[in-house]
């Protein structure tokens, strides 16, 4: 009898414990939950702690209440300026109303992220299609997806799910277009060089030739008043032999002489063979033999 007690009591207990293990569930701090009856939702837990359910006919989902986040594939969208751009962004979102994000998208997290790559695509493609290339370049960029994060939110909460942020991590030309683009600005940057340079030699040359002028323009009056200074001087000078020459015409003649024989006698190897009769430069010798 024994015996076959204690199978019984095992098999009674391994179904209590079934029992309990279909009635009782944890709601964790980071989790809500949707208890689902036949497939039909008959409660939504919005808080943590152990909860109860009727075994075998109640299902409990749980959803991640923590801020999500995840990479989106590359994009291509096209500028103002229909210049092409290659993006690669992140979203993070939070799932906010648990039932309404059942309802629309389902349990399992890949189809908010396709949800949301559709949605994200669509507004970033509608905002950058209203600006050029160069401000997604510029500190406008930030003022750029300010706005994309607010179409993106607001597109996002009939899902349940709120949009905490939207960024580009990185922003690519297209490869087929990067060597085109390049070679296109190296040659604007040449030409510019060019411009720049040939400016520099015209300023340059007009320097050079206004320099030239004034240094002309000094000289000449340089020239001119040197030329009234040593006249004046000149004339001074003439003036003052005159009035010497006046005051004595005599001694003037005589100490004139004087000075020529000087600096003609000066040389020691200076030979002069001039007839003193005859000559006008020695007639004062003649005075000193008379």
């Amino acid at each position: 009898m024994k015996k076959i007690a204690l199978p019984f009591f095992a098999i009674v207990a391994f179904g209590i414990l079934m029992v309990l293990s279909g009635t009782l569930y944890t709601v964790m701090q980071t989790e809500r939950a949707l208890v689902l009856q036949f497939g039909k939702v008959v409660k939504q837990v919005k808080e943590p702690g152990l909860k109860l359910k009727v075994p075998f006919v109640q299902e409990v989902l749980f959803f991640d209440n923590r801020l999500l986040h995840f990479n989106l594939p590359a994009l291509e969208v096209n500028a103002a300026d229909q210049k092409r751009l290659v993006v690669d962004l992140f979203v993070r979102y939070r799932i906010t109303n648990v039932l309404t994000f059942y309802k629309t998208i389902g349990k399992n997290v890949r189809g908010v992220e396709n949800r949301l790559s559709g949605i994200v695509l669509d507004k970033m493609q509608e905002v950058i299609a209203r600006f050029p290339l160069a401000d997604m370049l510029s500190p406008k960029r930030t003022d750029i997806m300010n706005e994309i994060h607010k179409n993106v939110h607001d597109a996002a909460v009939k899902f349940g799910i709120e949009v905490k942020d939207v960024r580009i991590i990185r922003a690519d030309l297209p490869r087929e277009n990067s060597k085109a683009i390049f070679d296109r600005m190296e040659s604007e940057r040449v030409q510019e060089a060019k411009q720049f340079r040939a400016e520099g030699d015209e300023q340059a040359q007009f320097i050079r030739a206004q320099a030239e002028k004034d240094r002309t323009i000094i000289l000449a009056k340089a020239t001119r008043k040197a030329n009234i200074l040593q006249g004046e001087g000149e004339a001074i000078a003439t003036k003052t032999y005159a009035d010497a020459y006046n005051m004595d015409a005599k001694f003037y003649e005589i100490y004139r002489s004087l000075l020529a024989y000087k600096r003609s006698f000066k040389a020691k190897d200076t030979t002069l063979v001039i007839s003193p009769e005859n000559s006008k430069f020695l007639k004062h010798f003649n005075a000193l033999n008379r």
